[in-house]
């Protein structure tokens, strides 16, 4: 029984095949061209497409597809792409997979802390409801899509991940560049909280959930240990034995240069608690900061 995959290809999808593949767990990935490989399986969320037969008889769905969040500025037409990456693929898999006869046991669909919208210094977990502002909201959409596979009796699980440490790619891969030469710097006030995970952690909790079958709805994929945005600038700093700059970049300038991304990515605070992975026993290969930062780079 397969592992269907969506995003396989993406920092945390690459490293969730590799894991379960040393498991020995069969994994189909689905992909956006002619299928190259027999672990290969097509979709084109765009038109609605996808290869029925292929999700038969899985023993589950991981979808991590979606539009890069960070990294650049966002223009209406760009919010419009974040928005349908994720809500036509989710929808397009949920359809796919309730039309089976053989459906999947559990669909694990992302989703992000950005659920939760700014919540300051307040410490949160998954009891906390819904934020303000355009992340929040794609988020809800995002995980109402992936809800309805419980209609179809599938158990379904929306994964809310903070910053995802990861040496080949994410936020990391785009900062390292300008705190090695050293010119990092808090951001904003330097006040928010950043609720942050490693890769082997994220994909640690991901099979923790596959195989707990008592794990359902919500559930964030976060260290139980988030620092503020300025701690985070000085521990990456050590890390990498260079200094950084005393002096952080204003909100305004952020906002000037990087528009809503800064004001929405950036700039909020979430000190957010996994209670669920917690409370049903994932034990954290990484808790603080400074050791998940060590093993990553």
């Amino acid at each position: 029984m397969a592992i269907i995959v969506t995003g396989a290809s993406g920092l945390l999808g690459s490293a969730l095949v590799r894991a379960l593949r040393d498991e020995g767990r069969e994994v189909v990935r689905l992909v956006r061209r002619e299928p190259r490989a027999a672990d290969e399986a097509f979709w084109q969320p765009d038109r609605q497409e996808i290869d029925r037969a292929a999700l038969e008889g899985a023993e589950a769905v991981v979808h991590l597809a979606g539009a890069s969040i960070g990294g650049r500025r966002w223009s209406e037409a760009y919010k419009r792409e974040l928005v349908d990456s994720r809500v036509q693929s989710t929808r397009l898999l949920v359809d796919a997979i309730s039309g089976l006869s053989g459906r999947p046991e559990v669909l694990l669909s992302a989703s992000g802390v950005d659920f939760y919208g700014d919540t300051g210094d307040r410490v949160i977990d998954e009891s906390q409801g819904k934020g303000t502002g355009f992340l929040s909201d794609l988020c809800e959409q995002w995980e109402s899509e992936a809800r309805r596979a419980g209609a179809a009796g599938v158990r379904t699980v929306q994964m809310r991940s903070g910053l995802a440490l990861g040496r080949e790619g994410g936020m990391l891969q785009q900062v390292l560049p300008i705190f090695r030469i050293g010119l990092g710097a808090p951001l904003g006030s330097g006040k928010q909280y950043w609720s942050w995970i490693t890769v082997r952690d994220w994909v640690g909790a991901a099979v923790h959930v596959l195989k707990n079958r008592d794990i359902t709805g919500p559930v964030n994929f976060t260290s139980p240990s988030p620092v503020t945005n300025a701690e985070f600038t000085r521990t990456l700093g050590k890390a990498l034995r260079k200094g950084t700059m005393p002096i952080p970049v204003p909100a305004f300038a952020l906002s000037a240069g990087l528009g809503e991304f800064a004001r929405e990515a950036l700039l909020p605070g979430h000190r957010v608690q996994p209670k669920k992975l917690l409370d049903t026993g994932y034990g954290f290969a990484h808790t603080r900061l400074d050791e998940a930062l060590s093993a990553v780079l």
